[in-house]
């Protein structure tokens, strides 16, 4: 990977942009750092898969922003966001990933994010969105901005399938009795198990049943 000086310049004189990104989808990141390295004053200077692998990479890169993913094979992004804001509060963070609740999108900024912006967005707006919290500014992509000035009640959106899992769990079922009731593989309850982590906000049963409970969603 390619290491720039702080106060290295574009071919344009301008400033570069330094950026990371952190997404376990190698070829999504991939995409990213294309559109990012062929930018005038941006520049990728590092990339992880994991939280991991970006709390390591942070101790010898220091990105100017990161494009971080919430969804990851060790964690939360969210979660990571507070973490890394702790401790880097100098670096702006971008969340870059497909939720779009407006639950997700909250609980990311209360962890510290600096803009939110979904993986389908156009081009444009990935580039403006580094672009504007590099200047100090919140940044929300044009969808992002419709869910929140639709869901000004705060409401929190669940599938039926996942209040169905909600209730099973509250219910004290263990990982295989709820694949057998719901009729679905062992993954695919584990996959609804981590989404339903990431829009309530929480990290383990426990939590969920108090979140659930605290929420009247049962």
């Amino acid at each position: 990977m390619l290491m720039l000086n702080h106060f290295e310049l574009s071919p344009f004189n301008y400033p570069l942009i330094r950026v990371a990104i952190i997404d376990d989808h190698k070829v999504v990141a991939e995409g990213f750092e294309r559109l990012i390295n062929d930018s005038e004053n941006m520049r990728v200077i590092g990339n992880a898969y994991s939280v991991a692998g970006c709390l390591e990479m942070l101790e010898t890169t220091h990105p100017d922003v990161l494009l971080l993913d919430i969804n990851l094979p060790d964690g939360n992004g969210i979660r990571l966001c507070a973490e890394i804001k702790a401790k880097y509060p100098q670096i702006k963070i971008l969340m870059l990933t497909s939720y779009n609740e407006m639950f997700t999108i909250n609980n990311a900024f209360e962890a510290g994010a600096d803009g939110y912006i979904l993986k389908n967005s156009m081009s444009e707006e990935v580039l403006e969105g580094i672009k504007t919290v590099v200047s100090g500014k919140r940044f929300l992509c044009e969808e992002v901005g419709v869910t929140l000035s639709d869901n000004k009640s705060h409401s929190l959106e669940l599938t039926r399938r996942e209040i169905e899992l909600l209730q099973l769990i509250a219910e004290g079922l263990t990982l295989p009795q709820l694949a057998e009731k719901m009729c679905l593989g062992i993954e695919t309850i584990r996959s609804y198990r981590k989404n339903l982590n990431v829009k309530l906000g929480v990290h383990n049963t426990a939590q969920l049943l108090q979140k659930t409970k605290k929420l009247n969603l049962l």
